[in-house]
């Protein structure tokens, strides 16, 4: 668990993390979460589907039914993840409605029941991912008390999204951004609990940050840079994992990627639910923003295909926004 990208909902689908792995070999990936009730009552294929390339790969479930936890864990491992997490760390009403995600967090025993439950029936790693408190419940010893039910049921890992939430008065966009980031509080946590498997989450863009907290925790998970500066994981495999093998070459990772979106167009998978995964390829780039452009505009039109995607397409888009004296490198 040395480095993750997290479980985003909308962005972690299937052709979002085909293309990360693109980028590295070794990082773990996670799945959007998906709820129980999804799974039990609806399409499995839709919500499990993935690429046998896209490994290491762990499922988040939604949910707080320890039977029902416990049935949708199994499916997850029959499909082939390799670790099912628990989210305890998403704010939104919605969610909450639900009696899953932040508010789990004032239930530790329940979230426990779970975790055992799940570990009865699985033989892969069941973790959690929580923050470290909610609303004005957010003292140490509160989180000590969760975090400890939680290894006590068997939780081989907690992830620490190092912010509180606020369940009412913030958005989950504002939640990820409002409450301040207690990293303090995850490097206690760890100290305090030093046989239990520990990541921190939450405002990590760079692989300095992810190695600093690597002297001190078991792993670090990084969400939005991730995706939105997909490149910052070009590294990761030769820093965090010590493979020596030499670093993909985004034009290569681009036609790697190009070759997949042509097998996914043959079975009906539409260009633009694939291409805007890739937007952040060239970010930082000269000519990242034709690069976006060209794709927004072309990708998203019917019966596009993937010479939309390809080197001298982009380079002709980014050839003429020169010619008009609009090139720019980011």
């Amino acid at each position: 668990m040395k480095l993750s990208v997290a479980p985003m909902l909308d962005w972690t689908d299937r052709h979002c993390r085909y293309f990360l792995r693109l980028i590295s070999r070794h990082t773990l990936l996670y799945s959007e979460m998906v709820t129980t009730g999804a799974l039990i009552h609806g399409d499995c294929e839709r919500h499990l589907r993935f690429d046998a390339a896209e490994h290491p790969l762990a499922l988040q479930l939604g949910g707080s039914d320890p039977a029902d936890m416990a049935r949708c864990a199994r499916i997850g491992a029959d499909w082939g993840y390799d670790e099912v997490n628990i989210n305890v760390g998403c704010p939104s009403d919605r969610v909450q409605n639900g009696r899953f995600g932040a508010c789990l967090m004032a239930e530790p025993g329940l979230v426990a029941e779970c975790v055992k439950a799940m570990k009865d029936v699985v033989s892969i790693p069941v973790t959690v991912k929580t923050r470290i408190g909610i609303d004005d419940r957010d003292s140490y010893e509160e989180l000590v008390d969760f975090v400890g039910a939680q290894a006590e049921a068997g939780c081989d890992a907690i992830i620490v999204h190092a912010r509180k939430a606020w369940l009412s008065g913030l958005s989950p966009r504002e939640n990820r951004d409002i409450p301040p980031l207690r990293y303090d509080v995850a490097l206690r946590l760890k100290r305090d609990f030093p046989d239990l498997p520990m990541a921190v989450n939450g405002g990590i863009k760079t692989l300095d940050e992810a190695a600093e907290f690597l002297t001190q925790l078991d792993g670090v998970m990084i969400g939005r840079e991730a995706y939105q500066n997909p490149w910052i994981l070009a590294e990761a495999d030769r820093r965090i994992f010590g493979d020596d093998r030499a670093p993909p070459d985004r034009f290569q990772v681009l036609d790697d990627f190009i070759r997949y979106a042509e097998r996914e167009l043959a079975q009906g998978t539409p260009l633009g639910t694939m291409s805007r995964h890739i937007l952040g390829l060239f970010q930082a780039q000269p000519g990242a923003r034709a690069w976006r452009r060209q794709i927004s505009e072309q990708a998203h039109r019917k019966g596009a295909g993937v010479d939309v995607l390809s080197a001298d397409c982009i380079s002709l888009a980014c050839a003429r926004m020169a010619e008009r004296g609009r090139l720019e490198d980011t």
